[in-house]
């Protein structure tokens, strides 16, 4: 016979003891079972082999090296089958389930593939995957269906055993109650989540929005005590319900309605799953262009506003803006630009010419894109080279004009003041000596200097006197006598009035 000896080395306690196999020792089959040795899953172990024939014995085989969790294999998970309603209820239990010992202890890790198939001999296999506790309903009523069910850990990439097959056969499928809500959808835009429903029922109903968190159909224990009311969507009705307030970003949840007459009968509606980052849509950005020389300036205001934080962060968002030259006879090539930041140039832009701007923001990470913002137009300016010929022209004409008119003004300014100097003088003589003669005004004696009008007064005080036919003689007499008395001298007075009365004299004579 063939007797087979197995050691076992651990590094962990020398690196270099080798130890017996309990219960691997003179076996005769080529196979043993060592799971007693394996103390951590995730240390380095090494096995040799040899064989033992009386006193002979052969040489030992080369070392196996293996870490136990990454050469096991996921086990068979079990799964239980309720038909009722037309529907399959099925209940998954995890691959160690009834292991004291457990290399996977977070159960919840692992995640489930369903495979269904009519029992028929041309029969189609259709997957997907499932929860520990969920429900199959898309079946045909009156139906065999067969199951079984895969584990997998998607995070280690490891797919474990098919369960046993189990076949069930469907009921009879209920007719829709018109009292349950249908048509159940989620609208969600800038994260604002809405759910919407229909209502079919002819008579007084009110509804009741309720929520599961997500993360709880992941536990193999029973949910259905786990439903809460969404707050303000509770005894609505109206079919429509703004649950924003319960979402995290961080968390995915189901959705489903409730609707109760006025007699107490309930109906549960089908549900919904709402994964916020990616049931969520971005909407259109906002923007603002403006012009300088010959830069178009374009502002970009991020989809939700920008006080909207979880768009901003979690999106990673990026734009891509189109812009190009409008006319009224066509549209000329429409160009391109990806940008991260909100605020962008296009250069080398033609003057006196209409550009047209929408954007569109997206975000790689999760796919998504918004619709185009409304499209915004802008003219640029005229060209800069021609404008300053312009006003260099015309202040060259400006300054020319003033070189040609400064002088004629000034010389037709000089003209006027001679001409009004010359026929219209400023001073003009009183009338009673412009009747007097001309032969006192044109006399040679009297000076240009003694024109003012003080003398012109003292001389007509004189001269209308003399018209009144005063004497000349007793009027000296009496001009001389004042002098002697003195009381009223005064130099200035009569030097002038003395001078005035030689010259009257001398005309006289």
């Amino acid at each position: 016979g063939c007797f087979l000896s197995y050691r076992f080395e651990n590094f962990e306690t020398s690196g270099t003891e080798w130890k017996e196999l309990p219960g691997c020792q003179n076996v005769t089959c080529t196979e043993c079972d060592f799971s007693s040795a394996i103390t951590k899953y995730c240390d380095e172990y090494h096995v040799r082999v040899r064989a033992e024939r009386g006193e002979e014995v052969s040489p030992w085989s080369s070392i196996f090296d293996m870490i136990p969790y990454s050469i096991a294999q996921i086990g068979p998970p079990g799964i239980e089958l309720q038909s009722t309603n037309g529907v399959i209820k099925i209940k998954v239990s995890p691959p160690e389930a009834n292991q004291v010992r457990k290399m996977w202890i977070d159960d919840t890790s692992f995640k489930y593939n369903l495979f269904i198939w009519e029992n028929s001999s041309n029969a189609e296999f259709r997957s997907r995957s499932i929860f520990p506790n969920d429900v199959i309903d898309d079946l045909a009523p009156h139906t065999t269906y067969c199951f079984k069910v895969q584990a997998t850990l998607y995070l280690d990439s490891q797919e474990g055993l098919f369960s046993p097959i189990h076949c069930v056969k469907t009921t009879h499928k209920a007719v829709n109650d018109p009292l349950c809500a249908t048509n159940v959808s989620i609208l969600a835009l800038n994260m604002k989540f809405h759910l919407h429903w229909n209502n079919q029922y002819k008579h007084r109903v009110s509804y009741n929005v309720q929520y599961l968190l997500g993360y709880l159909k992941a536990y193999y224990e029973d949910y259905s005590e786990k439903w809460l009311n969404v707050p303000g969507c509770e005894n609505i009705t109206d079919t429509q319900c703004n649950f924003s307030s319960i979402i995290d970003i961080d968390g995915f949840y189901y959705l489903r309605v409730q609707a109760m007459n006025e007699y107490n009968k309930s109906c549960l509606s089908n549900e919904v799953k709402v994964d916020p980052l990616r049931t969520n849509e971005i909407g259109p950005p906002g923007i603002k262009v403006d012009i300088s020389d010959v830069l178009l300036h374009i502002q970009i205001s991020p989809p939700g506003g920008p006080e909207n934080k979880v768009m901003r962060d979690h999106y990673d968002l990026s734009y891509w803006i189109l812009y190009w030259k409008h006319s009224s006879n066509n549209k000329e090539e429409v160009k391109m630009k990806a940008i991260k930041q909100t605020i962008a140039t296009v250069p080398g832009l033609t003057p006196s010419t209409l550009y047209c701007v929408k954007v569109q923001a997206f975000s790689q990470a999760y796919n998504k894109s918004s619709p185009y913002s409304k499209e915004e137009c802008i003219k640029t300016p005229g060209d800069k080279i021609l404008s300053l010929i312009i006003i260099a022209t015309f202040v060259t004409a400006l300054v020319a004009v003033l070189l040609v008119a400064t002088p004629l003004i000034f010389a037709l300014y000089q003209a006027y003041n001679k001409i009004k100097y010359v026929f219209f003088p400023s001073c003009q003589p009183p009338l009673n000596i412009e009747g007097f003669g001309g032969q006192l005004l044109s006399s040679p004696f009297l000076s240009t200097t003694e024109e003012p009008i003080e003398n012109c007064s003292i001389i007509e005080t004189i001269i209308t006197e003399e018209v009144n036919q005063i004497d000349f003689k007793d009027y000296q007499h009496s001009k001389q006598s004042s002098r002697d008395s003195g009381n009223y001298s005064n130099d200035d007075d009569t030097s002038g009035s003395k001078t005035s009365v030689e010259t009257l004299e001398k005309e006289i004579v």
